[in-house]
């Protein structure tokens, strides 16, 4: 029967890799992650995503759990967890042999290419939703994976470990990284996606082209946090060289179908696309000449220099 027994006994008798003579903390630590998001409502259903908020709890409890003797990679235990019997992959279409027969995949973006989401036991996900017996699950963790940092632990606990990535990056006002910075995988998730987010408040969840606006009960949000000038080619993430955009209109930014002027009106070249839009949607080309919808602080306004470069780059006169 598949109790808080059971898997009392499974979090105990984890499968780790014990080469190096030490147990690898990754799986451990892993579930402690998962186990915090559920707890703050990030995870509501039986779903764990390879989150930015899931990425960078686990990097939190790696800096002060984790082993000198190991290396940090969230990658390695949402892969192997599966040989534990209780964790599942929800392959990406085109993946689903791949993860059927368990071919390794040993990079985060691999992964995240090949899984769509893991999922528990439907047994262990209502006793995670369970406060006292989510409350016994961590104590098994803690103490047969950390006895001697059970302090460390409460400390940690419930320190929203995305929300201070993003409150340090606003400090800043953003950041320009240069390429040494950026090696570390899961890092670049992170703080990609704390950017982004950035981004997306500044603009109060509103696509600056055309003002939609749809935010879901679980806070995802039909707006992204668009570069101007690429991050690929500048390394830039100050928040002047962003903008808000909807799925739509950010792909076209990208591919220079509009562009903005100095006074922070839409450009559109009449002669880079057609359309036909349904009777009670606007096109796209009657917005040609309007003011995007602005940040309410103009320090946070679209650079100039950094759409002029848009423009020049695709032309838009």
């Amino acid at each position: 029967m598949k109790d808080l027994g059971y898997y009392v006994k499974k979090f105990a008798k984890l499968r780790v890799d014990r080469a190096s003579g030490s147990p690898a903390p990754h799986k451990p630590i892993l579930l402690l992650s998962v186990i915090e998001l559920i707890q703050q409502g990030s995870i509501q259903y039986n779903q764990i995503l390879l989150s930015p908020e899931l990425i960078s709890t686990f990097l939190k409890y790696w800096t002060h759990l984790g082993s000198n003797i190991h290396r940090s990679d969230i990658a390695q235990p949402f892969f192997h967890l599966t040989g534990d019997s209780f964790w599942h992959l929800s392959p990406n279409p085109g993946f689903e042999s791949t993860i059927a027969a368990k071919v390794k995949i040993k990079t985060l973006s691999g992964l995240r290419n090949a899984v769509n989401y893991a999922y528990v036991d439907v047994e262990l996900f209502d006793l995670l939703k369970d406060p006292e017996s989510r409350a016994y699950l961590i104590e098994t963790i803690i103490q047969t994976w950390f006895p001697e940092r059970s302090i460390d632990f409460q400390r940690l606990y419930n320190v929203d470990a995305f929300q201070e990535v993003q409150l340090k990056l606003f400090e800043k006002g953003g950041a320009v990284y240069n390429l040494e910075e950026l090696t570390d995988e899961a890092k670049v998730v992170v703080r990609d996606a704390a950017f982004r987010k950035i981004v997306v408040s500044l603009y109060e969840q509103r696509c600056a082209f055309c003002g939609l606006r749809i935010i879901s009960l679980d806070s995802q949000n039909i707006v992204d946090g668009a570069h101007i000038k690429p991050f690929s080619e500048f390394r830039d993430d100050r928040f002047d060289n962003g903008l808000a955009l909807c799925k739509n209109h950010h792909w076209a930014f990208d591919r220079g179908w509009f562009g903005i002027d100095d006074d922070y009106r839409i450009m559109i070249p009449p002669d880079r696309f057609t359309e036909e839009s349904p009777q009670e949607t606007r096109p796209m080309k009657e917005f040609d000449g309007e003011q995007i919808i602005l940040p309410t602080q103009a320090a946070y306004y679209p650079r100039l220099e950094a759409l002029s470069w848009h423009r020049q780059r695709w032309n838009i006169a």
